[in-house]
């Protein structure tokens, strides 16, 4: 009984304190997409934090060959800046193409293309930054698109430099 009567003040204090912050969640250490499954998972610590839809390439099957393919990459690469200013809500580049995709597209004879990013939707949709609206079908050039609010979140849990994994 007299234990409980000195408790009950520091209790009293704690409720009057309010709501205690939660620790925070875990940083996103990596950024994993599986193309054929049409998802983009963040991942911190070896746990899915985050999963959301997108939309791939239009001819979204293999790895980018070259300039024009209309593929999206597959390999491991980086998240390397951001872009406010894109003409999508929004873009997160990707460092394609590394030294094995130059010396491919070499040995083929082509360009290998370049500027791949995850980004939201058309600027020329004017839609808003919380919209959940999403084009229904693969459509960029070979970049990884996600609904505005998606890109929204993605945006502000992503911090750059941070490794891609993008699986067939």
């Amino acid at each position: 009984m007299f234990r409980n009567l000195l408790l009950l003040p520091l209790l009293m204090l704690l409720a009057l304190a309010g709501p205690q912050p939660r620790a925070q969640s875990a940083q996103v250490d990596l950024v994993r997409v599986d193309k054929a499954a049409r998802t983009l998972s963040l991942i911190g610590n070896g746990v899915v934090l985050h999963r959301f839809s997108i939309r791939l390439g239009g001819t979204p099957v293999g790895h980018k060959q070259r300039e024009g393919d209309r593929r999206t990459p597959e390999g491991r690469y980086m998240l390397d800046f951001k872009k406010a200013d894109s003409s999508f809500y929004r873009a997160i580049h990707i460092s394609y193409p590394n030294a094995a995709d130059r010396a491919n597209a070499r040995r083929l004879g082509v360009s290998p293309g370049g500027a791949i990013m995850i980004h939201g939707q058309p600027n020329g949709f004017r839609l808003p930054a919380n919209s959940t609206q999403a084009l229904p079908y693969d459509w960029t050039d070979g970049c990884i698109a996600l609904s505005n609010a998606d890109m929204t979140t993605l945006w502000r849990l992503v911090r750059v430099p941070t490794p891609i994994e993008i699986n067939p």
